[in-house]
């Protein structure tokens, strides 16, 4: 496990856009790599202070360069995301380069956040961020801000500060899920019986949904 008391930039090796490695290290400056995730921060002129996984993407020449920084993990039963998630604490997450690429290494990902509720990790999109809801989270939105929910379980919730109810709803992936919904009201509270809803905000929300998650902690 490696502790971190400032909030970590978990950096992968997939589709990191214009800007999305600098927005992420100006709210969460210490910087750690998932496998191939380190050839991406090298390249970029980054450093990164640790990286994890079965390190089967990271070339020869970087893995020389990264000597005394690697944490091997080579079960191959979960993703290099997991793998680095459950084995870093701090305060706050922000994973780049795990959306966009290939679909099944995000749906990996997403999965990854359901079954870490305890991490407090959020993915950067390119158009959104996702993170996983807490039992109970309160943000503050402009009105009429698309607030999208997806289930990753069966389970149910209530909220207020939607336009569309969600009490009594039964969520599940297959039969109802709660895509495209608003913001009515400046603060949004959100309850959830257990684990496995995945929250969808604008980008331009990163800073909304920091907050709300650091003040759990």
């Amino acid at each position: 496990m490696l502790t971190r008391s400032r909030p970590v930039t978990l950096l992968g090796g997939g589709v990191v856009g214009p800007g999305d490695l600098d927005l992420a290290l100006s709210r969460a400056p210490t910087l750690i790599a998932a496998d191939g995730g380190a050839g991406v921060a090298l390249s970029a002129g980054y450093l990164p202070e640790a990286v994890i996984g079965d390190m089967d993407s990271l070339a020869p020449a970087d893995r020389a360069r990264l000597d005394g920084r690697l944490f091997p993990i080579e079960e191959q039963e979960s993703t290099d995301f997991d793998k680095a998630l459950r084995s870093v604490a701090a305060p706050l997450v922000i994973a780049v380069g795990f959306a966009g690429a290939r679909i099944d290494h995000e749906l990996a990902a997403y999965h990854t956040l359901v079954t870490r509720p305890d991490k407090a990790c959020i993915m950067l999109g390119a158009v959104d961020v996702v993170f996983h809801m807490p039992p109970q989270l309160t943000l503050a939105l402009p009105a009429g801000t698309r607030f999208s929910l997806f289930p990753l379980a069966e389970l149910q919730g209530s909220a207020t500060g939607l336009r569309w109810p969600i009490d009594d709803l039964l969520f599940h992936p297959a039969r109802r899920i709660g895509t495209s919904n608003q913001t009515v009201d400046p603060n949004v509270t959100l309850r959830f019986e257990m684990p496995g809803m995945l929250g969808i905000l604008p980008r331009a929300h990163l800073d909304a949904v920091i907050s709300a998650l650091t003040a759990r902690v």
